[in-house]
């Protein structure tokens, strides 16, 4: 068995340090509070995809990597709590099209500014290092998004 490289080792740290600030400041409890939908972000997600547009059921199930009963539970639950409405597909009577109803258009408006609050220990980083940070994780989402592409069942809609 071969040990691993520094830079491995160095890379494993560091992964390990990223993973504790994340989960240190996971706005899931706060979601939770300010929205009233569950304790998993999946519909969340949901709401968050909806701002983009009327969607399909198979289209939300593939967004968020879940089978299409999980997709409905999710929808139903948004339905009836008046943040999403079913409505025909123009051009296919067999499906149905998710989109936002005003109140879920808040909702999600509401989530994305909890989700984008940067926590106060990023805020509190010294100008320089803030920068370095970011060139660094600016490098690495290409990387991020090329291996994404080759996920099985990974979809991302357009912008």
């Amino acid at each position: 068995m071969t040990s691993a490289s520094p830079a491995h080792t160095e890379a494993a740290r560091t992964w390990s340090a990223m993973r504790a600030f994340v989960a240190a400041h996971d706005r899931r409890r706060e979601l939770q509070e300010a929205l009233d939908l569950g304790r998993g972000l999946g519909r969340v997600k949901v709401l968050v995809l909806l701002t983009q547009g009327p969607v399909t059921l198979r289209e939300i199930a593939e967004a968020n990597g879940v089978d299409a009963p999980y997709a409905t539970v999710i929808v139903d639950k948004l339905v009836s709590r008046g943040l999403a409405e079913r409505t025909a597909h123009p051009d296919d009577n067999r499906r149905k099209l998710v989109r936002l109803t005003a109140a879920g258009r808040e909702a999600a408006a509401r989530a994305e500014q909890i989700l984008a609050e940067p926590p106060a220990a990023l805020v509190a980083l010294a100008a320089a290092d803030l920068a370095v940070l970011d060139r660094v994780l600016t490098r690495l989402v290409p990387a991020t998004a090329s291996s994404q592409l080759r996920t099985p069942r990974s979809h991302r809609p357009d912008p």
